[in-house]
């Protein structure tokens, strides 16, 4: 073991010893150990640390000891938000006890923070009335309310509120990476919480972003985020996804309405700035007939005579606005930002026509409101030249896809894989049931079976259930068949935002709660008031996909088994995560699809997920839930 081995360990030692309940976690310093060597040799890690395991310090930790600046990536604002308020100000009182000092940062997009002069904007009178006349009485009641805000914080992170301003108000007085032209051309620049946020981390051991941040850092060149040594991916199961949004381009119809109303501020000719918002519907006419749908390259020509009309009409009106001269300090920042709109914007329809095949053009969302994206075949060749030839990365989850090295390109002489277990005994708290009498999904009696076996189990189990399902539609059917039928509450997915729904069912022990895959990760209900998780489907990816079907073409016969399964296993590896959160947790996972019972990829699936015992017996089942209810 080298010297920063033993350092790192030392200090997650100490670190660990000060927790309110400090025990002993093999799994934890085994992460450790592999991410300090990881980082001294310069290597490569893929780590699948389960539930319970404390990951969070494993790679902080090493991290940290190591001495080289390093940014922490996460998927979820949650975890962002426990990293800045919870563990790395925890771990820096802790080491700095061992004369380790440390300084961090958590760095948002520019969208997440007050803009000063946006705010000025909107409070003097000599050049608040255009930005005034459009908004509600609401509306300027909270952006007065936020000017009041301004006065007293000390980071502008929307974060930090106590109380949700309307998307309207906030947007008057924030701007986005595509709208700001930069702190050197902004008479409030050095004021700007944005750049504030940026220096302190340029100056920071730690920097916290989200995967979004990170991804555009890296489709940028890396020009957004500071020089580092070392990036670690927390919850990296989703990294693929997130990065093939990022680095490649959407353009929704939405975008020329807000380019339209940046040039307005600045541009008083509403023939010229209407002819924008106008490019709105022209744009929707060419994609609806084909939201869902994966596009040839070249594109279809009324989408490309669409686009080409963008450029025109984007050409012309900034040249308006290059004529203009103003010296009226407020004005020459709107003019600043029109353009910058407008070159982004620009920039964004150049890339959409020069798609090549190396890309998967396809038009999200519905028909009122489709989405043209651009996204690369293979996100492996960006993260080469980005990430793993930049810099030495940590790749973390509690679930790791048997897939995802080769997914996001990594070299397999430059990496290693690590799975460092769980501390929770899963074959004494947990069984895995998988229904093998109930027809297959695709049976026309399917649904009444699942409604039928969810009575039952509810039933055993005293509520205290989390059912998961595949489809909306799967979801209300079960919520109609069952609820007159238990005598327990359902909660449903429909019924209230996520984390307020999350707070009602763990305030009762008899709650049911029915949702889709939206909550098949980011649940944490430890206790009593969950010993039950019950999947209906396995959840695979749909065969219509219009970026993954372009990926199964590319890989051809082995398309299934390096897409469909990875995915469906990963997914349903993080519902079955649901269930047991602490060491005295009890409970079933019970999957309602017989293949994976029969299918000859099961095996592929149940190696992913926790290592419970395993039965077909639904007496056994209930025999254990009841157990766990009158205990």
């Amino acid at each position: 073991m080298s010297e920063a081995t033993d350092r790192a360990l030392a200090a997650l030692d100490h670190v660990t010893s000060s927790l309110p309940a400090a025990e002993d976690r093999p799994g934890q310093r085994d992460m450790a150990e592999h991410v300090a060597g990881s980082i001294e040799l310069g290597r490569h890690l893929v780590v699948q640390a389960g539930t319970g395991t404390g990951k969070t310090l494993a790679y902080l930790v090493p991290a940290i000891t190591s001495g080289k600046r390093t940014i922490v990536v996460t998927a979820t604002k949650a975890l962002q938000d426990q990293l800045a308020t919870k563990d790395l100000p925890f771990i820096a009182g802790e080491l700095a006890e061992r004369g380790i000092d440390i300084d961090w940062a958590v760095l948002k997009g520019r969208s997440n923070y007050l803009c000063l002069q946006r705010l000025r904007e909107t409070s003097d009178p000599a050049q608040a009335q255009l930005e005034l006349d459009d908004m509600s009485a609401i509306t300027k009641l909270e952006v007065k309310k936020l000017g009041e805000w301004a006065a007293t914080t000390t980071t502008g992170d929307q974060a930090e509120l106590d109380w949700n301003p309307g998307d309207t108000s906030w947007r008057a007085v924030s701007v986005g990476s595509d709208e700001c032209p930069g702190a050197d051309r902004c008479p409030m620049g050095q004021e700007c919480f944005a750049e504030q946020a940026r220096r302190r981390a340029q100056v920071s051991d730690v920097i916290v972003v989200n995967t979004h941040l990170y991804g555009l850092h890296v489709g940028s060149g890396g020009a957004i985020l500071p020089e580092h040594d070392v990036v670690v991916f927390d919850e990296a199961h989703v990294l693929e996804d997130i990065m093939s949004d990022t680095v490649g381009v959407q353009i929704a119809p939405g975008r020329f309405v807000t380019v339209s109303a940046t040039v307005r501020r600045f541009l008083d000719d509403p023939q010229l700035v209407g002819s924008i918002a106008d490019l709105a519907s022209v744009l929707r006419d060419a994609l609806a007939p084909v939201a869902g749908q994966r596009l040839p390259t070249p594109l279809p020509g009324d989408i490309v005579e669409a686009l080409r009309d963008a450029q025109l009409r984007l050409t012309r009106v900034g040249e308006a606005v290059q004529k203009i001269e103003t010296a009226v300090e407020d004005a020459q920042q709107r003019k600043l930002r029109a353009q910058r709109m407008i070159t982004r914007s620009m920039e964004s329809v150049e890339a959409a026509l020069a798609a090549s095949t190396d890309t998967v053009p396809f038009v999200s969302g519905s028909r009122d409101h489709p989405r043209l994206e651009i996204a690369p075949l293979d996100v492996g060749p960006t993260m080469r030249s980005g990430v793993w030839e930049q810099h030495t990365a940590i790749l973390t989850s509690a679930t790791i896809p048997a897939s995802l090295s080769r997914r996001v390109g990594l070299d397999p002489d430059r990496s290693s894989e690590v799975d460092v277990g769980s501390p929770f005994d899963y074959e004494q708290q947990a069984i895995l049931y998988c229904a093998m009498h109930l027809p297959p999904p695709k049976s026309p009696t399917f649904r009444e079976s699942v409604a039928d076996e969810l009575i039952a189990l509810i039933g055993a189990a005293g509520g205290r259930t989390l059912a998961l399902f595949t489809s909306w539609a799967a979801m209300d059917a079960a919520v109609e068949a069952v609820r007159g039928e238990v005598d327990v509450p359902i909660l449903t997915q429909r019924d209230l935002p996520k984390p307020a729904l999350v707070r009602k069912f763990a305030e009762s022990n008899e709650t049911c709660l029915f949702a889709t895959t939206g909550l098949f990760q980011g649940v944490d209900v430890p206790g009593e008031t969950l010993s039950l998780v019950i999947i209906d489907k396995l959840p695979f990816p749909r065969p219509d996909d219009p970026l993954l079907s372009a990926r199964r073409e590319q890989l051809g016969p082995t398309a299934f088994a390096e897409i469909d399964v990875p995915r469906a296993a990963t997914l349903l590896a993080q519902a079955s995560g649901r269930l047991i959160r602490t060491a005295t947790d009890r409970g079933v996972v019970a999957v309602l699809d017989s293949r994976l019972g029969n299918a000859r990829y099961r095996w592929d699936i149940i190696r992913a997920l926790p290592p419970m015992k395993r039965t077909r017996d639904r007496g056994d089942v209930e025999d254990f839930l009841r157990s766990i209810r009158d205990a």
